[in-house]
């Protein structure tokens, strides 16, 4: 007969993911994550796999989470350039808050085990490409609303607001940081129009 679990995965996921984001992969030991959790060691391993596999779990349930609200914002009926311009701003004003230290998940991913792991390099990537994606729609309708000017490329804003957005959340996890993204946010957003 199998044993039921004595604890729900979705739970301890949801608990991994808010240790891993807030110390980082490798600062985030297997003791801390069953002291975290309230999880045995032998049920992490048996549910999870390994503590880089947990890892990676709880990556892919931040973009389960984070992708499908940057698309339901940017995809509302009307104006879209507002809508842009309110999305970037919410990552200055983010990363300018008191929570900017710890980042963005997929950012943190990307500068700390993106380097030397290829499957977590794949999900920084897939995450990028889908708001890479997200922005180009909504540029081009905004395009096609006569909101943005024709002589504008919506694909090359998009990568532009992608980098923006994402060198947004690695400026604010500095002490002082905060103090750049003004600028840069009017500057970036004037190219719009």
């Amino acid at each position: 007969m199998a044993r039921t679990k004595e604890f729900d995965p979705d739970t301890a996921l949801r608990a991994a993911l808010e240790l891993f984001w807030e110390r980082g992969y490798e600062a985030t030991s297997m003791a801390d994550l069953v002291a975290h959790l309230g999880v045995a060691r032998a049920s992490i391993y048996a549910t999870f796999g390994s503590k880089r596999e947990l890892y990676l779990r709880a990556l892919d349930h931040y973009g389960e989470i984070v992708d499908p609200l940057l698309l339901r914002e940017l995809a509302q009926p009307g104006p879209v350039l507002p809508s842009v311009r309110a999305l970037v701003r919410r990552f200055a004003a983010e990363a300018a808050g008191p929570g900017g230290a710890r980042g963005c998940f997929v950012v943190n991913t990307a500068v700390e085990l993106a380097p030397h792991d290829q499957s977590a390099q794949q999900r920084v990537a897939a995450s990028w490409d889908h708001l890479e994606a997200v922005l180009a729609s909504a540029l081009i309708r905004a395009q096609a609303q006569g909101e943005l000017v024709p002589d504008r490329d919506p694909r090359a804003l998009s990568r532009l607001l992608l980098v923006l957005m994402q060198g947004i959340r690695v400026v604010g996890k500095v002490p002082g940081g905060a103090r750049r993204l003004p600028d840069a946010v009017t500057q970036a957003l004037a190219l719009l129009g």
